[in-house]
């Protein structure tokens, strides 16, 4: 129920203007948003890497109307390369294909992304493409196998253990030698193309994590669940899987106790640091993902 009321919330667009411009909202979302410039991302980023662990940084943003505006995006993301590669910093970036202008032409995006794949090329950095509602999963797939035959190893995307599909997306992709971030899922999907019960989704992420792990293709095994962290390491253990062989990939703001354990372990981490103004979609999606979280955030607001 509480899952449902922040996904709905989070397309509201009354309540999301007057959040993002509140004192009171960006400080709610501080706990998971670095902040809203590149210098705020840059800085969170050094600090999270003199822990020893890894960093995915996002420019917050989605489903842009203009070309304008998705050309404006796409430069933020060539500045973060830039100050990752002159920084030297343990970090790639993610990004959305909505932010990039997919809904206003394919083709639109798939250029703007291309350019900021091929800027990543030439400093030897990664880009992910992260995934959004199931209505973009085949589009989100087939761009990166495009992007990956001309750019290999520099893009990869994320795949979703609640949808149906998501187990034949992973033998598609690889096939192709195509690096995957395997996470749960975020967005509301229908009974027809998803898993409608937690234990099945994770049922389903088990079985994906232990497939993608041991095909020899780096992968991200994006969880905060403990349960199956244990599992994991039981599993690469038992198979003898190399722990260079994958990362542990978390969000910021989420579980530092265990990414900092993990990290500690001599296992790969890598947090996932959302920056930028367009941080309640973000937001609320966290919220709904892990109600625990609102709990976390009261408590800290009560102390204050």
């Amino acid at each position: 129920m509480l899952r449902s009321l922040f996904i709905g919330l989070s397309r509201n667009v009354a309540l999301r203007r007057w959040a993002e411009q509140s004192r009171i909202g960006r400080r709610l979302a501080s706990r998971f948003v670095a902040g809203l410039t590149v210098g705020d991302a840059v800085s969170v980023c050094r600090r999270v890497n003199a822990e020893g662990i890894a960093v995915s940084l996002d420019s917050l943003g989605e489903s842009v109307t203009t070309e304008a505006e998705a050309r404006a995006e796409s430069e933020v993301y060539h500045r973060v390369l830039d100050e990752i590669s002159a920084g030297r910093l343990n970090a790639n970036v993610s990004l959305k294909l909505t932010q990039m202008g997919v809904d206003i032409r394919p083709d639109l995006a798939e250029q703007i992304v291309a350019g900021i794949v091929e800027r990543a090329a030439v400093s030897k950095l990664f880009v992910r493409i992260d995934m959004e509602g199931s209505n973009y999963t085949e589009t989100t797939i087939a761009m990166t196998e495009r992007l990956h035959a001309r750019f290999p190893g520099v893009v990869g995307t994320v795949l979703q253990a609640y949808l149906y599909r998501t187990a034949q997306d992973t033998e598609r992709l690889l096939r192709q030698g195509i690096r995957i971030r395997l996470c749960k899922g975020a967005y509301q999907e229908p009974a027809g193309l998803a898993f409608p019960h937690k234990s099945d989704v994770d049922a389903n992420y088990v079985s994906l994590m232990k497939r993608v792990v041991a095909s020899g293709v780096f992968c991200g095994i994006a969880t905060h669940d403990e349960v199956i962290v244990h599992e994991m390491l039981g599993f690469v253990r038992e198979k003898g899987i190399p722990s260079d062989a994958f990362e542990f990939q978390m969000l910021y703001g989420v579980r530092r106790d265990l990414q900092r354990r993990l990290a500690k372990s001599g296992f790969r981490v890598r947090v996932y640091v959302p920056f930028g103004n367009a941080w309640y979609p973000y937001f609320m999606r966290r919220l709904a993902e892990r109600p625990a979280n609102l709990t976390f955030l009261m408590k800290n607001m009560l102390r204050s």
